[in-house]
């Protein structure tokens, strides 16, 4: 991220578009979940953010993580499919999530429609005005890379990721006293750094 971002500031970006931002103070853990995608237009690299915040009392409580929101460049040069490779198109994605299976570890999986921009030019870079636009279902989900990984390659060809593997446990963590308490649903904001306010 170029420039230090507050939470306030996602809050209010959030208000301004009109994106639900989740504040219930009867029971805890009510998360908001949302990615920040870099400015910075470098390939394979972890320099995005997921800031996880949920309101404890009169305050709210947050934990901020690096991952990836873009595919890796592996997949750029070789996409799953002939539209190209995707890449999770910004906006509010209500229930997007649940808890489940993801290869062989609980992940954050797929259960609702969102919107991927195609990337089918083969390339290292991403191109996020291809023009080519798909809705439905393509397991966009939220894992963990390796234990601690230095560059994205093969780790995501969609999905938002984290780097390290302890960070992702931690995040499980919440995510699971979230089910608790508001059942296993959770919904994904993807907001783009130069929107913040």
């Amino acid at each position: 991220m170029k420039n230090p971002i507050e939470l306030n500031q996602i809050i209010l970006t959030m208000e301004r578009k009109k994106y639900q931002v989740f504040r219930s103070p009867l029971k805890p853990y009510n998360l908001n979940l949302v990615g920040i995608r870099s400015s910075d237009p470098t390939p394979n690299i972890f320099n995005d953010q997921l800031w996880v915040f949920w309101k404890e009392g009169s305050n709210y409580d947050k934990s901020i993580y690096r991952i990836t929101t873009d595919p890796g460049t592996y997949w750029l040069k070789n996409p799953m499919i002939d539209l190209g490779t995707a890449i999770l198109k910004p906006g509010q994605y209500l229930g997007m999530w649940k808890i489940g299976m993801h290869r062989s570890y609980e992940a954050l999986i797929q259960q609702s429609p969102c919107t991927v921009i195609r990337d089918f030019n083969r390339d290292s870079k991403y191109d996020y005005d291809s023009g080519r636009e798909e809705t439905g279902f393509f397991g966009i989900n939220l894992h963990h890379a390796g234990e601690d990984s230095q560059t994205v390659d093969k780790h995501s060809a969609g999905c938002q990721v984290f780097q390290s593997l302890d960070c992702f446990n931690e995040f499980m963590d919440l995510a699971r006293k979230a089910r608790n308490y508001w059942g296993n649903t959770f919904t994904y904001t993807l907001l783009k750094e130069e929107d913040i306010v």
